[in-house]
């Protein structure tokens, strides 16, 4: 029986990637940065291990070497950015002792995760009526007066995290001032929802699967809890030339702004499976599965006729520990 080892399971892609697998007949061992009675899908998993932060380099790496020598990994399946940027320095030892890190190329996540570097390979691609007018290296006197208001964003950040919404030419220069805003980029705020699509690609690029959805709920970091699936041949068609020019392998998810007149704006590129994979998965198509397909070159499922449909998340408590004695905090 082949195993894979699953990082932070207590993301909201876990519970879906987690019971695909071991409906597979894979054994399922799985990490968290937080103890096991925290995280509900720890006792879902064949094996739980708690290891430090992603963000701690060098421990984080030993940890997660241990665990697929110890355990005779077959597969790593990361499912958070920090993560992914992670174990993407360690692709020549994962090679090495035979096991699949299922992400994309290390090119391609090096791009996804500049704001800056997908825009420019974008443009450069001939996409430019699909992208947001965007600057770099921020400047004033580059921002056209049609372009307020203005959102500037950290070119490699996660999460909407550090991001600024700018309303005239008062407020730019302030937060010029107050900010280390060398890796930041500027664009014109676009008006419209948010439309997630979840694709995943072959290596060869032959196979492209993708199915869209309006976010019409959404957290703070952008995790749509209650979202419309829908049909887009055109959209469709976009997302599939888009992870071409991006050499994407798997399952990753792209972000629109779509606006009133039903035009698409591209906002980014997560090199991993969405917070909302589920929701595509219970339309209709086992992105899941599929990913893995992607690095073992077994071909795609083909997509399905499926319905549009509504489907919402909701959140459910669980008992994961009974305390003997006072708890100690």
């Amino acid at each position: 029986m082949e195993t894979v080892l699953v990082t932070a399971i207590g993301s909201f892609s876990a519970d879906i990637v987690i019971k695909t697998l071991k409906h597979r007949g894979l054994t399922v061992i799985g990490c968290d940065i937080f103890p096991k009675q925290w995280v509900v899908d720890a006792y879902n998993v064949d094996q739980f291990v708690q290891v430090p932060r992603a963000t701690e380099g060098e421990r984080y790496r030993d940890v997660i070497f241990d665990i697929c020598l110890e355990n005779k990994v077959d597969y790593v399946i990361p499912l958070t950015d920090v993560e992914v940027d992670e174990l993407n320095k360690y692709r020549e030892w994962f090679s090495h002792h035979g096991i699949l890190l299922c992400i994309s190329p290390e090119k391609s996540i090096n791009i996804c995760r500049s704001k800056l570097s997908t825009y420019q390979s974008l443009l450069n691609a001939g996409f430019e009526s699909a992208l947001i007018p965007t600057i770099c290296g921020i400047n004033a006197c580059s921002v056209e007066k049609t372009w307020f208001p203005l959102i500037c964003k950290p070119s490699n950040g996660r999460s909407s995290q550090g991001i600024r919404r700018v309303y005239n030419y008062q407020e730019l220069q302030m937060f010029l001032r107050s900010e280390s805003i060398e890796d930041y980029i500027i664009q014109p705020i676009i008006e419209g929802p948010i439309v997630t699509v979840d694709i995943v690609r072959s290596a060869a690029g032959k196979e492209i699967v993708s199915m869209p959805r309006k976010e019409l709920l959404r957290t703070l970091n952008g995790a749509g809890t209650s979202v419309l699936v829908f049909h887009d041949s055109d959209l469709n068609n976009l997302c599939k030339d888009i992870a071409n020019a991006l050499n994407v392998v798997g399952c990753v998810n792209f972000e629109f702004i779509v606006t009133e007149e039903g035009k698409y704006y591209f906002v980014e590129c997560n090199p991993r499976f969405s917070g909302g994979i589920e929701f595509s998965c219970m339309a209709g198509y086992d992105f899941v599965w599929n990913h893995l397909n992607c690095f073992t070159n077994t071909k795609l499922d083909p997509l399905e006729p499926y319905q549009d449909c509504y489907i919402a998340r909701k959140y459910e408590e669980y008992i994961t520990e009974i305390c003997e004695e006072k708890a100690e905090f």
